[in-house]
């Protein structure tokens, strides 16, 4: 184990052993009180967030914030079936996947998916709830960047394979996809496990097992910024509300280092907590948006992320395109 993998696991050691243990065994219990030991809001437990509400309102739904019943069986169906890799053909490509003659590799088959089956509860066609209609704001329009105009489309891709630290933190096994901050559903590892002590509350995602221990507080921020940002949480009445800037940059849902995120937490019942996000970057989009879906408990418990053991993904992707290189073909992606 790695000085960084060893310091990790300490940390979330400490925090799980100072959680109380009658908080813990409420959590597992739907007749569950909805407070701590210490008297703070109870949030705590094993969720997941996965569904099939689209993150942006579709064209097709414009004006129509929810569905009815039968509407939303059409849609859901419909949507199974559009995402289903077991439908998909190789040859022809489909979403995501370009045709074999292009190169295209379909990678996992249905069987590695977990995402979501079916829409919120009350069938809301977008997961963003502001601006009202549904859709991202406009994103600001950045001026020309000189050095990346001068770079043809393939000298730009080839760039990404010059090195490991061209590549995304995803595939170096730093961060992860949905994980976040903030959360957001995808194919699979939707889950999270929220736990709380006094001063403290940590939410530990399924995806690439990131961990975030949040001080309730004000307390001192570090002078350097951070992959996940710093966060830093306080209560409004029965809401928690964790406020997170100080972003390194790799977070999938950073929207740049600049980004000022809003993340509440409220538990409607002994079985769902609502999970309300806002993001506030100026460099990037022309307005505010807020994003909100369920936390819905589940047993468990949450599985190891093994992403690629040792980064022998990470070495196989620099490896081929030197060979690739060396036969003097073109990197695609």
């Amino acid at each position: 184990m790695t000085k960084l993998g060893l310091a990790t696991f300490l940390m979330l050691t400490i925090a799980f052993v100072l959680v109380p243990q009658s908080a813990m065994a409420q959590s597992g219990d739907r007749t569950m009180p909805m407070r701590t030991p210490d008297g703070q809001p109870d949030v705590s437990g094993i969720f997941t967030f996965r569904t099939l509400t689209p993150f942006q309102r579709p064209r097709q739904f414009e004006g129509r914030e929810n569905l009815s019943a039968e509407e939303a069986a059409v849609f859901e169906a419909s949507e199974r079936r559009r995402q289903n890799r077991d439908l998909f053909d190789p040859e022809k490509g489909a979403s995501g996947y370009a045709p074999r003659s292009e190169g295209g590799v379909l990678s996992y088959n249905e069987f590695w998916y977990e995402r979501g089956i079916e829409l919120t509860s009350d069938k809301r066609t977008s997961l963003v709830i502001d601006p009202p209609d549904g859709r991202l704001p406009p994103r600001v329009q950045r001026p020309p960047d000189p050095e990346r105009e001068q770079l043809t489309q393939a000298e730009a891709i080839a760039r990404r394979y010059d090195s490991y630290e061209n590549r995304s933190t995803g595939d170096r096994c730093i961060m992860g996809f949905n994980a976040g901050p903030p959360m957001r559903s995808s194919a699979y590892n939707n889950n999270v496990m929220i736990f709380q002590s006094p001063g403290y509350v940590t939410i530990l995602n399924e995806m690439v097992h990131n961990a975030r221990i949040i001080p309730i507080g004000d307390t001192a921020s570090p002078p350097f910024p951070q992959y996940s940002g710093v966060s830093r949480g306080h209560w409004e009445g029965e809401t928690l509300v964790i406020e997170t800037t100080q972003f390194r940059g790799g977070s999938s849902g950073l929207t740049s280092p600049n980004m000022h995120l809003i993340e509440r937490l409220t538990r409607l019942d002994s079985d769902t907590v609502a999970y309300e996000y806002t993001i506030t970057d100026p460099t990037t989009y022309t307005a505010p948006y807020t994003v909100m879906m369920p936390f819905r408990r589940t047993d468990g418990p949450l599985f190891e992320y093994a992403c690629h053991e040792g980064n022998i993904g990470l070495y196989g992707i620099l490896a081929g395109a030197r060979e690739l290189e060396l036969q003097g073909r073109e990197l695609r992606r």
